[in-house]
């Protein structure tokens, strides 16, 4: 149960709730609990068994799958407002987590327990399209992963991935191992690719730095 307090706070963070009436509002705030979660902490592992949901009301989770060579791939973040969809669908199905999500972001999050879960999506339908629209969203964002993986060059993808980070902060505190476990490449062919763009001059790297330096340019070589 979270108090008072801890509720209104996580009344004004979570969109879900401001639509919910009385009755539900108060099986929330009876069945929720609260939780902190630091960065670097394994929410779940692959194979874990789900006991409970988190919705975040603040920080950022990364869902990723690693492959048999060790390679990464994130499927999705979630945060604000929102949970995982890979969670939600082990608790219906009664299955195990199928990939990995740990906090990127120091993480503060509302837990709900499977079988009260299950149990919303049974009686409330404003839980149950607050289910259907994250798997909505989050079946979007997969399809369009398997299309860059499947149909466009990594060194589109490298660039995408680059112009995308830098528009927010330029330079970049990102290291090859990094945009390779994003992309689900391997070190060695992002450092090549790394090399081109540097040669061409449209970035710059240092270690654990990329500094775009013509976003014209690089925007070229994410569509060429």
């Amino acid at each position: 149960m979270i108090d008072n307090a801890q509720f209104n706070r996580i009344a004004l963070l979570l969109p879900i709730l401001q639509q919910a009436d009385a009755a539900f509002a108060r099986e929330f705030q009876q069945a929720a609990s609260f939780a902190r979660i630091p960065a670097g902490h394994d929410v779940f592992l692959e194979g874990d068994r789900v006991e409970s949901i988190a919705l975040l009301i603040s920080g950022v989770v990364r869902v990723y799958k690693i492959g048999e060579t060790g390679r990464e791939i994130t499927l999705y973040r979630f945060g604000n407002g929102s949970s995982c969809i890979l969670t939600a669908n082990a608790i219906l199905s009664q299955k195990t987590f199928p990939a990995v999500a740990t906090v990127e972001q120091d993480a503060e999050a509302v837990m709900i327990p499977a079988d009260v879960f299950r149990d919303w999506v049974k009686r409330h339908d404003l839980w149950r399209e607050f289910i259907f629209d994250l798997l909505s969203q989050r079946l979007f964002t997969v399809m369009a992963i398997i299309d860059e993986v499947a149909f466009r060059r990594m060194d589109r993808r490298v660039a995408s991935l680059l112009l995308s980070q830098a528009r927010k902060q330029n330079p970049l505190r990102i290291t090859h191992q990094e945009i390779a476990s994003e992309l689900g490449s391997s070190r060695e062919v992002i450092s090549r690719l790394l090399e081109d763009f540097v040669s061409d001059g449209s970035i710059r790297s240092g270690r654990g730095t990329v500094e775009v330096l013509d976003f014209e340019l690089l925007e070229s070589r994410s569509l060429m």
